[in-house]
């Protein structure tokens, strides 16, 4: 899926406690501002402490990619005695300086209209998605089948990505390594047999304007599913690279 970097599952954790947060030197500015712009102000001229936690989720909203569903977003909460005068216009709100979207961040919010503050609001992603889990518990090169699975609806820290759902890749995979019953199957858990060996006479495939063109080749190396490897056309005697799409099949760009 194309769209905006995320922090892979094992760095979002990461990332919820080490992100960038303004200095001590900026929090302090950023306190003695908001005291400023208190002193003598109206009730009436405070903005809501809503509208900063929803101008937040928002923006990370619109960074989502097309298409992309039962992504839950939610601000974390600030001190409602926070008193920031009123904008007169549109808050703004953007990603701290080099922090990329993940499972947990900060967002800056801030006025440029009618006022001047900026805040670091806390933002967390989730997705609601459909997963695959082991019905009970499998052993390390294990074959499954859909019977061995069990379709189920959770919801997980940061946008879904990295999880099993083309089950076609059961009956070219074995399981990695053991797992426990109720576990949840992504990708890296299995491993893709080798479909390619080397030596092996293979069919090299190039699509060419809509046109499959099929040619000879001799494999230089082992491949598994999906793997890229060398291959040799025995006419021509070039060396070239392809992805194995199967067994004696290389996918080669034209």
């Amino acid at each position: 899926m194309s769209g905006p970097r995320f922090a892979s599952d094992s760095g979002m954790n990461r990332t919820a406690s080490t992100f960038r947060r303004p200095s001590r030197l900026s929090a302090l500015l950023l306190c003695a501002t908001l005291g400023l712009m208190t002193a003598g102000r109206a009730a009436g001229a405070i903005e809501p402490v809503s509208s900063v936690r929803h101008a937040a989720e928002q923006f990370v909203q619109g960074q989502m990619p097309p298409g992309e569903q039962g992504v839950v977003v939610q601000a974390g909460r600030l001190d409602s005695r926070l008193r920031l005068a009123r904008c007169g216009g549109p808050l703004e709100a953007a990603l701290l300086s080099g922090a990329r979207l993940a499972a947990n961040m900060s967002i800056e919010v801030g006025c440029r209209v009618g006022a001047d503050w900026t805040i670091y609001v806390p933002v967390s992603i989730e997705s609601r998605i459909h997963v695959w889990a082991l019905r009970r518990p499998e052993s390390a090169g294990a074959r499954l089948t859909t019977a061995d699975l069990l379709p189920e609806t959770r919801l997980v820290s940061g946008v879904a990505a990295g999880y099993v759902t083309n089950l076609a890749l059961l009956g070219r995979s074995t399981l990695r390594h053991p797992m426990p019953a109720g576990a949840v199957l992504h990708d890296g858990d299995l491993l893709a047999e080798f479909m390619v060996r080397q030596g092996q006479q293979v069919t090299l495939v190039a699509s060419i304007g809509g046109i499959r063109v099929r040619a000879s080749g001799v494999a230089l190396q082992d491949g598994r599913y999906g793997a890229l490897i060398r291959v040799r056309n025995p006419t021509s005697k070039k060396i070239i690279q392809g992805t194995v799409a199967g067994s004696d099949v290389v996918d080669v760009a034209p």
